[in-house]
């Protein structure tokens, strides 16, 4: 499975709402994890450091589409914090941008996981997501409980 082949059927789809769609990019990440870097992604708080790898590659590939690889491994990143803290995907302003952005709204506080990809691929190790993932936790506490 090619990435040109994930991407075309993901930007050909026609979403029902923005959760269908980041939820359907998510998946899509973990599929290409798998077979294309090894990767197990699985939701878990665990999985963000092998999306933190996975991310290193990516930063590293001469022809990064920068714009694609930002919705597909934001997604996942925001369906990881999204099913923890039972937040909500809604498209909100980002502080200081121009555009609204998809962003995980849990209790009121707003995360914006493509951005923190895209700083992450742009910026290199200084944003690396173990330590947000760290300061999220310590802002949010225990995940969820799902009934």
């Amino acid at each position: 499975m090619a990435m040109g082949d994930v991407r075309k059927r993901l930007e050909s789809n026609q979403y029902s709402d923005l959760s269908a769609m980041m939820e359907s990019y998510a998946a899509a990440a973990v599929e290409l994890a798998s077979v294309g870097f090894r990767q197990r992604l699985d939701y878990s708080a665990e999985s963000v450091e092998a999306l933190d790898e996975i991310l290193v590659q990516v930063g590293e590939s001469p022809e990064l589409d920068l714009d694609f690889e930002v919705r597909l491994w934001g997604s996942y990143l925001g369906e990881v914090l999204r099913r923890r803290y039972a937040g909500s995907w809604e498209l909100t302003q980002y502080p200081g941008g121009v555009a609204a952005v998809p962003a995980v709204e849990v209790r009121g506080a707003r995360m914006f996981p493509l951005m923190k990809v895209y700083r992450r691929l742009t910026a290199g190790e200084e944003e690396d997501l173990r330590s947000f993932f760290a300061k999220v936790t310590e802002r949010l506490g225990s995940p969820a409980r799902v009934n």
